[in-house]
């Protein structure tokens, strides 16, 4: 039985130590630092890592290709990426619970027709994920689904099928066998993410992963997975409401200014190729406190609807409130509109 010794790790960075720090020296957190069991034999496949190296290349002898992109079905999908997955590249996507990241990517690799592709799910069963398939009134037969969670076994099933696009949903769900700790703690995410990480870069496949948010909006894990990966993409919304947006946070191979806009229906996600038209819709005409203007996300110009109350304050310091607003850049407005414009706003809320 391989021996096994403590040592903590940093939920946000990664930083590892022999023992618990309050404050953590590689990012600065507080209260960061949670305990992991790591056994011996992790720690030698590690040495043996670095003995065996790839030969130095001069930089004017690499000959670099034309990047080959696997394009998704859906356009908004393909903008954010940067016109498609790149081969050989590892994607992150996270989002809150139930805001339709499995809805996503299962609607677009069932309308991939020409490809291999093994959904890897840990989070819910076969018959789940074909009641869905039924629900999206699509069926592939290229697309392979296997409920798994053990990485040994997930790499054997992919020898097996020969995929040509790889998602796991969720790594937080997945284990590694030469770690003893629990699914979904700092040192399973690191070490089930690295593989996969080499099984991209060693293979050429594209890689999704799917990965959970924690309470404070950010992707749950040690910050290091973000690293690790190519692309780091944030699906959002609010779940009452029916849009949801698809920006990404980090691209390797394309802008991080582009968005995707989505609206989430009974037959699932509906592309939204003219998110003015879906934002203006509804909006009185010649309403007082109401004005439009363009914001440029990317290469893509929207009209947005701002909305202004100004009322007498009943106080002796009047309200300054503000909704995706900075509230510095308010306070700066509205200086400069009672001192050029001649609009008397400080004593009004």
């Amino acid at each position: 039985m391989p021996k096994t010794k403590t040592v903590y790790f940093c939920n946000n960075c990664g930083y590892e130590s022999a023992k618990w720090l309050g404050k953590c020296p590689g990012c600065g957190e507080w209260n960061s630092m949670v305990e992991e069991k790591v056994s011996a034999k992790e720690n030698k496949g590690g040495k043996r890592g670095l003995v065996k190296s790839s030969r130095p290349v001069k930089l004017s002898e690499i000959e670099v290709g034309e990047e080959v992109r696997l394009r998704m079905p859906s356009d908004e999908l393909n903008r954010v990426l940067g016109g498609g997955l790149v081969a050989g590249s590892l994607t992150l996507i996270g989002g809150e619970p139930g805001i339709g990241k499995s809805t996503l990517l299962l609607q677009n690799i069932l309308s991939i027709r020409t490809r291999r592709i093994l959904y890897v799910s840990g989070e819910e069963s076969a018959a789940q994920l074909k009641l869905r398939a039924d629900r999206l009134g699509k069926v592939s037969e290229n697309t392979f689904i296997l409920c798994e969670t053990n990485l040994s076994a997930i790499f054997t099933q992919i020898e097996n099928v020969k995929p040509e696009l790889v998602i796991v949903d969720s790594i937080q769900t997945v284990m590694s066998d030469e770690i003893e700790s629990a699914a979904g703690s700092v040192s399973q995410v690191r070490e089930c993410a690295a593989s996969l990480l080499r099984y991209a870069k060693e293979s050429g496949v594209p890689v999704i992963l799917v990965g959970h948010i924690n309470k404070e909006g950010s992707i749950a894990g040690p910050k290091v997975l973000e690293h690790m990966v190519d692309t780091v993409l944030y699906f959002e919304g609010d779940k009452n409401l029916s849009y949801r947006i698809l920006r990404a946070n980090k691209n390797r191979f394309g802008s991080t200014n582009e968005i995707g806009v989505f609206e989430m229906g009974q037959n699932g996600l509906r592309e939204v190729p003219n998110p003015s038209e879906a934002l203006l819709s509804g909006r009185p005409l010649d309403c007082s406190g109401s004005c439009i203007t363009c914001l440029m996300e990317g290469t893509r110009p929207i009209l947005v609807e701002i909305q202004a109350l100004v009322t007498k304050t009943s106080f002796g310091n009047p309200r300054r409130v503000a909704t995706g607003f900075d509230m510095n850049r308010t306070a700066m407005l509205l200086a400069v509109l009672e001192k050029r414009g001649g609009l008397k706003v400080s004593a009004c809320d």
